[in-house]
């Protein structure tokens, strides 16, 4: 079941949340929708799930060809997933799950049996089986946004849609839950949409990323795409770390410090006033020129607590600077805070200056 979205604006008062948004999430897929606070990625999917009405006349919303713009939320088949569980205390994991199938009409209901059979297959599927008879406030909360993605799926959805489903989850759990979404939705393979601030889990989970700026869609492309192959500079900034410095581009190079850098083709073609971006892993830190073009650095600072060592420096024309590199390799060198380096940027992206 695909979903496209056409041309939707939604306002509150004088506030533009979406601004002639269109996306297209094919059958199947598990579509992140990340941004900061305030990009419009909740009100996107509060829109398509019919949870809030697009401005009178904007556009449209399809699932698969059928016209969905003005159908209340009861008609739109979706299971939804929110933050914070919204879970019934006063119910049973059992109950919680069941309630969807329960509260249909009686010509469409599921007789007893037939719901006690569909309950206990998702609980197995969402691995709480065993945990049936409890109630919410005795499970921890991994264990409860995966009974509110079992009731989600119970009224078998065309669609899933997940708003920052494990927002409220402490890293570690976050983590597990996010590689078990992947596994869960491989085997159902459910068309869904979640919404993430966090980068890591929209590109380690999703097939498609969305990338939002307030109100508008920046790209959208595979995690690889957009990483690796940043559309603006937006999305540059936002995915990753990364160091900017304010530059000159003649003739496809840019000025770093005493070197001139050519940079790969883009989109757009760059001449004067720009901004240049590298990734702290694509700055190539030695002891030595070794004979190769270099610009010398100061270290200020070494964080080597973890799997991958950061070295702030500062270059000679006072530039900030932070490069990454494999504990292996920072075992066979001797940085040290104050001692001088020689850098080589090794990938650059470079964006009209703004």
């Amino acid at each position: 079941m695909s979903i496209e979205v056409g041309h939707i604006t939604k306002t509150f008062g004088t506030f533009r949340a979406l601004d002639d948004v269109s996306l297209t999430v094919p059958t199947g897929q598990l579509v992140a929708l990340l941004g900061p606070s305030g990009s419009g990625k909740t009100t996107l999917l509060r829109v398509i799930a019919g949870l809030e009405q697009a401005d009178a006349g904007s556009g449209s919303i399809h699932f698969h060809d059928e016209d969905m713009a003005t159908r209340p939320v009861r008609h739109r088949h979706v299971g939804f997933v929110f933050q914070h569980y919204a879970l019934f205390r006063h119910m049973s994991v059992f109950d919680n799950v069941a309630f969807g199938l329960r509260v249909r009409p009686r010509r469409t209901r599921p007789s007893r049996q037939v719901i006690s059979e569909k309950v206990h297959q998702l609980l197995r599927l969402v691995q709480l089986d065993g945990l049936a008879d409890r109630y919410p406030s005795q499970l921890s909360g991994g264990q409860r946004q995966r009974v509110a993605l079992a009731r989600a799926l119970a009224v078998e959805p065309k669609v899933l849609l997940l708003d920052e489903p494990f927002g409220a989850l402490d890293a570690k759990v976050r983590k597990e839950l996010r590689t078990w979404l992947r596994r869960l939705h491989d085997e159902l393979h459910v068309t869904s949409v979640f919404v993430t601030h966090d980068q890591d889990e929209a590109l380690e989970v999703a097939d498609q990323v969305v990338v939002m700026s307030e109100g508008r869609i920046e790209q959208v492309g595979t995690p690889d795409e957009v990483f690796h192959h940043p559309q603006t500079e937006f999305v540059m900034k936002f995915l990753g770390d990364v160091n900017a410095f304010h530059c000159r581009v003649d003739s496809g190079t840019v000025q770093f410090g005493s070197l001139e850098l050519p940079f790969p083709e883009q989109r757009q073609q760059i001449d004067g006033d720009a901004r240049v971006f590298i990734r702290p892993y694509d700055v190539t830190i030695d002891t030595k020129t070794n004979g190769l073009p270099a610009v010398t650095a100061e270290i200020l600072r070494v964080h080597s607590a973890g799997p991958v060592v950061r070295v702030e420096l500062r270059t000679a024309n006072g530039q900030s600077l932070i490069a990454e590199l494999s504990q292996e390799r920072f075992g066979t060198m001797d940085l040290q805070v104050g001692k001088s380096v020689f850098v080589r940027p090794r990938h650059i992206r470079v964006f009209t200056s703004s």
